[in-house]
């Protein structure tokens, strides 16, 4: 029997001109639907963060968090991810200590420093500076996580007899890094309880882990598996699907051209919609394959939660019935 693997989805809250909505109906829309995973079994509902979107990407994911945490009870909740040098440290550790007790103890967070040079420009940060940014970050939230009252006098941050009250119900909140080079790698290893992202650097979060003594039997990997879905017959489904993950993919794949972000770009390019279909970027399987595809990526890294996604647009009736054939077929296998 394999072990137990978690599944869940990410909410981008988006709501695209060409399905355009009434922004309130469509994020009561989207409470309900994560309200309805949880009674299906799913157990993660995670919400990601971008800025100056035209397609009104959750900017404020915290905010977001505290309305989920409000229409469940037990399924872990976070960011995957949020933009930690667009915080101030002691503001972050205190909202998410908040949220965290709102919750019940479920708050878990992803992190990261973000690639979009226009984002930080517009929150005035130095876009170079930004994982030095990170550096000093990390060690001031770990820090408050723990309970301690914090003198600091860094290059970026200066804070004095800083304090998060009241804590946490855990004391430390969950945090899984996100990145892709070796210094992210560092920081996962150092400050992280997980690593969040992508598969092809796993190996070298693990590598890592070792090389600074730690304990690989203890490290988590959590995979955003953005563009797969699951369904009995995966060319109706393509037909269907495609043009919400088309629309996702086209704006990820300027905004990685727009910076010529490194280590983010490759397989994702703006294409039309034809040639999205057969370029292999989206994953559309049958239940018995995902089963597959999930064993063996447990045998290939420690592998802890997969993070799907509803993609933007998707009437949330054909998302729900997509998700239960997943619930129903694919997820019994991994508990």
């Amino acid at each position: 029997m394999s072990r137990k693997l978690t599944f869940g989805y990410l909410y981008d809250f988006r709501n695209p001109p060409q399905w355009s909505r009434p922004w309130a109906d469509l994020y009561a829309e989207l409470l309900d639907v994560i309200s309805w995973t949880e009674e299906a079994g799913f157990d993660g509902a995670w919400v990601p963060e971008h800025h100056l979107a035209d397609d009104g990407y959750m900017p404020s994911p915290l905010v977001a968090l505290s309305a989920i945490a409000a229409r469940t009870k037990r399924m872990k909740i976070g960011s995957g991810i949020a933009l930690a040098p667009l915080y101030h440290p002691l503001r972050f550790a205190e909202d998410c200590a908040v949220l965290d007790i709102f919750s019940g103890g479920r708050l878990e967070i992803g992190i990261a420093i973000g690639y979009r040079r226009r984002e930080t420009a517009a929150f005035g940060v130095d876009f170079t500076k930004r994982g030095r940014i990170f550096d000093e970050w990390l060690q001031i939230v770990t820090r408050l996580w723990a309970g301690e009252t914090v003198d600091f006098q860094g290059r970026h941050y200066t804070l004095n007899g800083a304090k998060v009250m009241p804590p946490a119900p855990r004391g430390r909140i969950p945090l899984h890094i996100g990145g892709f080079t070796a210094a992210a790698m560092e920081r996962v290893a150092r400050y992280g309880d997980g690593y969040i992202g992508t598969e092809e650097v796993c190996g070298q979060y693990v590598e890592t882990l070792r090389d600074q003594g730690k304990d690989v039997g203890q490290a988590k990997v959590r995979i955003t598996a953005l563009f797969l879905a699951v369904a009995q017959d995966p060319e109706r489904a393509m037909e269907e699907l495609a043009p919400y993950y088309h629309h996702v993919n086209n704006v990820y794949g300027d905004w990685f051209v727009e910076d010529q972000a490194l280590g983010v770009a490759e397989g994702l390019k703006p294409m039309a919609l034809d040639e999205f279909k057969t370029s292999g970027a989206l994953q559309i399987i049958t239940p018995e394959a995902a089963i597959a595809l999930f064993k063996s990526m447990q045998d290939r890294m420690p592998l802890d939660h997969v993070m799907m996604m509803m993609p933007p647009g998707l009437p949330a009736a054909r998302f729900i019935d997509y998700a239960q054939v997943f619930a129903n077929e694919v997820m019994p296998a991994f508990r």
